[in-house]
């Protein structure tokens, strides 16, 4: 288990920093129970380590004009190594594709998509999404409303666990 390899301090550091990433470092070490340069020296070295892969700020994107959210499922023709690194490739370079997901199974892909209106999207998906080479089939649906939307790892579950590993 990955995250039982880090001490509980770093645990907590983590959460607090999931839940606000703009926090100070002196209410950080407060919060974990450390003095600041030790708690800056903690999240450093979990940066480094790629425990913490960025920060960023959740914006809205129906506020920004983004009314259209849609999970298009895409099958390709050929998965070689080669094919699917190349489709990952092109989805990268794709802005309208905000995340891009292999999968097992019958689809191959999961990409969650954004727009500003369905004309725009079916442009997107005639333009850049059916047309792109290697794809055979792609099916989408429209989200209608999120129930959930949760950045990040639950540490609750994670500290359960490791609490239930340390008492066998």
């Amino acid at each position: 288990m990955a995250g039982s390899k880090l001490d509980p301090i770093d645990r907590q550091i983590l959460a607090e920093l999931q839940a606000d990433g703009r926090i100070t470092n002196v209410e950080l070490a407060r919060r974990v129970g450390i003095s600041a340069p030790p708690c800056l020296r903690r999240v450093r070295a979990l940066e480094e380590a790629g425990y913490i892969q960025g920060y960023h700020a959740r914006i809205d994107p129906r506020q920004m004009g983004f009314e259209v959210q849609v999970f298009a499922m895409v099958r390709l023709n050929s998965q070689a190594e080669r094919d699917l690194s190349a489709f990952e490739e092109h989805c990268r370079s794709l802005p309208l594709v905000r995340e891009c997901h292999m999968l097992n199974g019958e689809i191959d892909f999961i990409l969650k998509c954004v727009a500003p209106d369905l004309s725009t999207f079916q442009t997107f998906l005639t333009q850049h999404l059916t047309s792109a080479a290697n794809v055979a089939s792609v099916k989408t649906s429209l989200v209608i409303r999120g129930a959930k939307d949760e950045p990040g790892v639950p540490f609750n579950v994670l500290e359960a666990r490791i609490k239930a590993g340390s008492t066998r």
